[in-house]
């Protein structure tokens, strides 16, 4: 049987003319011209993102008018010292009784950092229409005035935090032109605004961004990232639009780290995560009214305890020979430049002074404190160490202190990187930051978040215990609602 072979044409692979491979390459344009359509068929959505742009300018800029008005007041401060060093004793304890008085009377949210007060309007527990209690415009204007009013008496604190409150409550402002179907809700300005704060106080808006995704939202969602990041990017470019494209505290000048500088850079490390991490559980057991007489002193006299209070931040200030007073961003600058000569327990009672401040009740924040506090932790082991490592030693001590007291290291050591413009010691202040970190969580819970929950509790009552199964409660029992 013989099998039959089909014949017919032989067919060969098909040739592509330069006619069809233009056809083909010229099929993507209608996607493309499709999608360009859809974006622009309708202005709403472009009008929506234009009104977030527009005011993450203006929270920009209120972050700016807060940085100009404090430093002013400092400066007004500064120059009663100069005229007559003694009377911070009757100056401080007075203005600090006033602007304790004036919170508690008429900006009852603005009081403390301000980092808490975002956090906790963003806690999902909070009713959204409790969220007015800690952000909103209001608490923005009065945090600007009574914030500087606490540099103006000398305190130890910082604008840094207070600006995360201001820039949000600036931001949330815009959700009331949104149309609801926009995509971008109160969380998302939230986020927008707290960050937007940090990258317009610090001129660093990378650490802006990262302490968005870091402290305030732990992710961004992708439908509104990319609006968040340039609302934050465009808040940071009204500080440097005003103050120039400088850096806060100059360029270092890091020398050539060998293994030599292994020993001193741990010892940084771990000294500042100890005491970060004691600051930050002092501080938890202060603001949350940890059982004490003086607790209850403060609860019943709130006024007369933060005289009490201011009345030692100036007698701290007076033996510290004023370095303990503001911020302490000059003494930082001096130490990195080697012209400090601050005392030598400088770390000591600028601690003192900063937990004194933020327990009478004042707005301010800790940030710029605690970078002078690790500041001297470095300038203190430099000394020891001898050598020229004493400027990188200042530098990891900062972010490693910053790290240890907020328990956010990527948001620390950014921070102090482009404060310092230390890329070249990106490596060694990442390590410092991420140790003091680790240390710091042994030896207290988180320091902002723990203060989010206090507030929190207090507006919605504490959450109740989930029953456990060795307790002969049911597997399937639901839980409880908060009280």
């Amino acid at each position: 049987m013989h099998r039959q072979v089909a014949t017919g044409p032989v067919r060969s692979p098909p040739v592509r003319s330069v006619t069809m491979v233009a056809m083909s390459s010229s099929s993507h344009e209608p996607d493309f011209l499709g999608n360009v359509r859809t974006e622009l068929s309708t202005l709403r959505p472009w009008l929506d993102r234009s009104i977030v742009l527009a005011y993450a300018v203006a929270a920009g800029l209120a972050v700016v008018g807060f940085t100009l008005l404090s430093e002013w007041l400092f400066g007004h401060f500064l120059a009663l010292q100069s005229i007559s060093p003694w009377a911070a004793l009757v100056w401080t304890p007075a203005v600090t009784a006033g602007v304790v008085w004036a919170t508690r009377r008429w900006f009852a949210g603005a009081a403390g950092s301000g980092i808490p007060q975002v956090m906790a309007a963003l806690d999902p527990a909070l009713p959204e229409r409790e969220a007015g209690r800690f952000v909103s415009l209001r608490l923005t204007l009065g945090k600007i005035g009574l914030s500087s009013a606490g540099l103006l008496a000398g305190l130890s604190l910082g604008r840094e935090g207070p600006s995360v409150q201001v820039a949000a409550g600036v931001m949330q402002h815009a959700q009331r032109w949104l149309r609801p179907g926009s995509g971008i809700d109160r969380r998302a300005l939230l986020v927008a605004g707290g960050a937007a704060g940090i990258a317009a106080a610090f001129n660093a808006p990378l650490a802006g961004v990262v302490f968005a995704i870091e402290e305030l939202s732990r992710k961004l969602e992708s439908r509104s990232s990319g609006l968040i990041i340039a609302a934050i990017v465009l808040a940071g470019l009204m500080g440097v639009s005003v103050f120039g494209n400088i850096t806060y505290f100059g360029r270092i000048a890091v020398p050539r780290l060998d293994w030599s500088a292994l020993l001193p850079g741990v010892g940084v490390a771990l000294a500042c995560g100890l005491l970060g991490g004691l600051f930050s559980r002092l501080l938890i057991a202060s603001l949350t009214g940890a059982p004490g007489r003086l607790t209850l002193w403060r609860t019943r006299w709130p006024v007369r305890f933060a005289a009490g209070a201011g009345l030692a931040v100036a007698v701290i200030g007076l033996v510290s020979d004023g370095e303990t007073f503001g911020a302490g961003s000059e003494t930082v600058k001096h130490m990195l430049a080697g012209q400090a000569e601050v005392p030598p327990l400088y770390v000591l009672l600028k601690f003192m002074a900063t937990w004194l401040t933020a327990w009478s009740g004042v707005p301010g924040g800790i940030f710029a404190p605690s970078l002078s506090i690790g500041a001297g932790v470095g300038h203190n082991i430099a000394q020891l160490a001898g050598g020229d490592i004493a400027p990188a030693l200042i530098a990891m001590g900062m972010a490693a202190f910053l790290a240890a007291v907020t328990q956010a290291p990527l948001t620390a050591f950014i921070i102090v990187m482009e404060m310092v413009d230390g890329h070249a010691m990106v490596l060694s202040l990442m390590s410092a930051a991420m140790l003091a970190s680790l240390v710091s969580r042994m030896v207290s819970r988180s320091l902002y978040a723990t203060l989010a929950e206090h507030m929190v509790s207090s507006v919605v009552g504490p959450a109740a215990p989930t029953p456990r199964a060795d307790e002969g409660a049911p597997l399937n029992e639901p839980p409880r609602p908060a009280a």
